[in-house]
């Protein structure tokens, strides 16, 4: 494993220090594990086989569960761009996850006093937001009730909409928001290679604080956008 280029990518995806340890031990358990139980194949030689019997040695135990490991695994396909094998890691840790949805408090850039103002109105997860400001109609009514900004209110929407898609989270959808590809609608439209060249640029432009999408990456939003059913209207 490239344990330095790794850590330097977790660094700029948000992980913090405590994280980042956690993820490389890990990946190095799983690169033990081929070694010693899989005829030491190597662990960019690693299939989904590998993946599917190291996570069936991990819960070899009851109760012992493989989604930490999941977790780690994911950051190290995405990171070597093996996307084949980090949907599968996610699909696997997502069999294993309840999964609860995400606040909006966790968004890069957002002002917390707005985000507790919608909370207020019982608004704090990014499926409310979708639903409570579905229309133009329904943001300015939100926006008077919770005496936030329509221009707030807006932007929340669309960093909601964004996070509709597997991987636009905090940092992510904050780097597509700002670089104008501000809701699911704009960025189906894109082309993947485009959209990663102009969020190359604008990260160096702006010095923005992360990381421009891997190609895969990039590819796989793309095409996420083009499938989800539209829930705002702009």
């Amino acid at each position: 494993m490239d344990e330095a280029g790794f850590e330097i990518f977790l660094r700029r995806g948000g992980r913090s220090p405590k994280a980042t340890v956690r993820c490389i031990r890990y990946v190095h358990e799983f690169e033990e594990y081929l070694q010693s139980h899989r005829g030491g194949i190597k662990l960019q030689d690693a299939g989904a086989e590998d993946l599917e019997q190291f996570v069936a040695w991990v819960e070899r135990e009851p109760k012992a569960s493989a989604n930490t490991h999941l977790w780690a695994l994911r950051y190290h396909f995405e990171y070597t761009g093996d996307e084949e094998m980090r949907a599968l890691a996610s699909a696997m840790r997502g069999q294993r996850v309840t999964r609860t949805p995400f606040s909006l408090g966790k968004f890069r850039g957002v002002n917390p006093v707005h985000v507790d103002r919608l909370a207020a109105q019982g608004i704090t997860n990014v499926e409310q937001m979708c639903k409570a400001g579905r229309t133009s109609d329904d943001r300015h009514i939100l926006a008077e009730r919770a005496g936030v900004p329509p221009e707030a209110v807006l932007e929340l929407v669309k960093l909601a909409d964004l996070a509709r898609i597997p991987g636009l989270k905090e940092i992510r959808a904050r780097l597509y928001y700002d670089a104008g590809v501000d809701n699911v609608e704009k960025l189906a439209a894109w082309d993947p290679v485009e959209l990663r060249d102009m969020l190359i640029d604008f990260v160096e432009r702006t010095g923005f604080d992360g990381i421009a999408p891997l190609p895969k990456e990039a590819a796989s939003a793309v095409a996420t956008a083009r499938s989800l059913p539209k829930v705002v209207e702009y």
